[in-house]
């Protein structure tokens, strides 16, 4: 009898040590495949590793084709009346004027832009009135801090923006004295 007892102990005993082997070989092989698919290619020259992202170093700049400038302004205009949303990323929820910003940017040229209008001027070439062409950003100053708000140039002194929360998305003139106030100057992501 007790030769039996042995026997079905040792039985138990490798079928134990056989469970824990295949846990943890099952765990080695969950691991395995959680690091696969975790890994992530190096992302080409000039992007860093956000899909579509600007670069962070100011060496590496974004820079769109000069092409790109007409699609950014196409795109803008088609969200004219779209209501304005504080922190608004899309139209179907709204949109506010970093979100406008952002959303064309994503939707014309497949980069993606900060939610917001001081950190995307940080990223933009400094551009003067003068030198705006469409698609490029006009930035102001409509809350007491340097370029809190951000619109997308169209071209003959005019831009599209989402004004505030008793508005919609709209064109105005940079000569409106309002704005021709508050402007504090253009950023463009396109080539010169």
């Amino acid at each position: 009898m007790q030769g039996k007892d042995h026997i079905r102990i040792a039985e138990g005993d490798l079928a134990m040590k056989t469970a824990v082997f295949s846990g943890r070989a099952s765990l080695f092989v969950f691991v395995l495949l959680m690091a696969a698919c975790s890994s992530t290619q190096s992302p080409p020259a000039g992007q860093d590793k956000r899909r579509g992202s600007p670069p962070t170093s100011s060496s590496q700049a974004l820079r769109l084709p000069p092409n790109a400038g007409q699609e950014v302004a196409m795109r803008a205009l088609g969200l004219i009346d779209v209501g304005y949303t504080f922190g608004g990323a899309n139209p179907e929820a709204g949109l506010d004027c970093s979100g406008l910003v952002r959303y064309v940017y994503a939707q014309a040229a497949g980069v993606s832009l900060p939610h917001n209008a001081a950190q995307i001027s940080q990223l933009a070439r400094l551009v003067s009135r003068e030198q705006l062409r469409p698609g490029d950003l006009v930035f102001f100053n409509t809350l007491g801090k340097p370029r809190s708000h951000v619109g997308i140039y169209i071209g003959d002194g005019r831009f599209v923006h989402a004004p505030n929360s008793r508005g919609k998305v709209r064109v105005e003139s940079m000569t409106q004295p309002y704005y021709l106030s508050r402007f504090e100057g253009g950023g463009s992501f396109l080539v010169d």
